[in-house]
């Protein structure tokens, strides 16, 4: 059963007198009220000017109202990869260990990154280096140096640009060197050779050469231009083997400077005599356009696995394809997962062009012969001279024929 109750006068003054004097105040208050309605404004106070409310919302809430900086990783990871044919140690046996993975460990301790390897079907060397940029870019000069096959070149410029090259105290040296991953020697102050030698992968030569002469082409009393040209028009300007940038630089005594398959670069740049330069512009521009006219493109797939047979030694077969078709062909990059080719070119002229590339990439076929682990060392013999011999009773008209020893449990 509910019960209610009652407040008299009398326990109404009993409570009242309870109470502490704010309580009392408040009491009052509320009585009073209750004896005189509210006004309209009172009920319906109004909103805040929009002023003061941009004022309040300006105020600092905080040590937490401050812009907090996003934090950029500090670590990155970069995945380098050497093909077999320029793999300094390829005894399959010793894969892991031995002098190789000393190396390994060497430059692991020296630079502070963190090297894993592993290898690829076509026993390729795949390494994937972890750590702070400055260290995955010392790791990668020294796998450069110490696991890959290194080949040189010399490019030539004016004697007086050899400083800048150096930049102060040889730091726009050690950058470049760290940023392709080659070794740059430039001659004594008091050698008269104006030869400056790259050494490194071919890549990296590429990539160093081109900076050298753009370097050069900055310090270069003569006029200096840049040409911005789409990089998927660069093979149609440079011609099959360069010869036509070639011919042009000859006729004109301009230096023609096109960035290499390897950097993603699109300026041209130009270095000579004013009038002969501007004509060296002239035709590049002239087949720059008359080949966006004129060109298509198609694209098809092909194993990964195969484009480097396309390609072929040294770029060869993709310049065998441009001089016999006009038709350029465009490789995804070593480090990409895409297996899309891209043939550009006129198109009664895509159709031999694709031939060629479907017969280049077929050319090589990979076969996999399956055997016990204990049966590998046997079947490499000592220091690879089973697999050498096996290569060299092969008919010469087999290019190459690549064995993959895998485990059978």
């Amino acid at each position: 059963m509910s019960s209610v109750a009652v407040l008299t006068q009398e326990s109404f003054a009993e409570h009242r007198s309870g109470l502490v004097p704010q309580q009392i105040k408040v009491a009052t208050l509320n009585s009073e009220e209750e004896s005189d309605p509210p006004t309209y404004k009172d009920a319906f106070p109004p909103l805040p000017e929009k002023s003061a409310c941009l004022e309040n919302a300006q105020e600092p809430a905080g040590a937490w109202s401050n812009k907090i900086r996003p934090i950029k990783a500090s670590v990155i990871t970069q995945v380098f990869h050497v093909p077999l044919e320029e793999r300094k140690y390829k005894d399959m046996n010793q894969f892991g260990e031995g002098e190789q993975a000393k190396i390994c460990l060497e430059i692991m301790q020296r630079t502070g990154a963190h090297l894993e390897l592993s290898l690829a079907k076509d026993q390729g060397l795949s390494i994937m280096v972890s750590g702070k940029l400055d260290a995955v870019m010392k790791a990668r000069k020294d796998i450069v140096a110490r696991l890959q096959t290194q080949a040189s070149a010399t490019v030539a410029i004016p004697k007086e640009h050899h400083r800048f090259v150096i930049g102060k105290n040889g730091e726009k040296l050690q950058d470049l060197e760290l940023k392709t991953a080659t070794k740059i020697q430039i001659p004594r102050p008091d050698d008269a050779s104006n030869q400056i030698r790259i050494t490194g992968t071919k890549e990296g030569i590429e990539k160093a050469r081109h900076e050298v002469l753009l370097i050069s082409a900055e310090q270069d009393k003569r006029a200096v231009e840049r040409l911005e040209v789409e990089k998927a028009f660069h093979p149609f300007i440079a011609g099959p083997y360069n010869r036509l940038v070639g011919e042009i630089m000859q006729e004109t005594g301009t230096r023609i400077n096109i960035p290499p398959p390897s950097v993603n670069r699109t300026e041209i740049v130009f270095t000579g005599e004013k009038e002969q330069l501007a004509q060296a512009v002239a035709r590049i521009k002239k087949i720059y356009e008359e080949k966006k006219k004129k060109t298509t493109t198609i694209a098809v797939e092909v194993k990964k696995s195969q484009h480097k047979y396309v390609i072929g030694p040294k770029g060869n077969s993709l310049q065998e394809i441009l001089e016999r078709t006009g038709v350029s062909v465009e490789i995804p990059p070593s480090d990409s997962i895409s297996e899309t080719v891209i043939l550009r070119g006129e198109p009664e002229k895509l159709g031999q062009a694709l031939t060629e590339v479907y017969a280049k990439a077929n050319s090589f076929t990979v076969s996999s012969v399956s055997a016990p682990s204990w049966l590998h060392r046997f079947i490499i013999g000592k220091k690879g001279q089973n697999l050498a011999k096996i290569t060299q009773q092969m008919p010469k008209k087999i290019v190459a024929h690549c064995v993959t020893v895998s485990t059978v449990s």
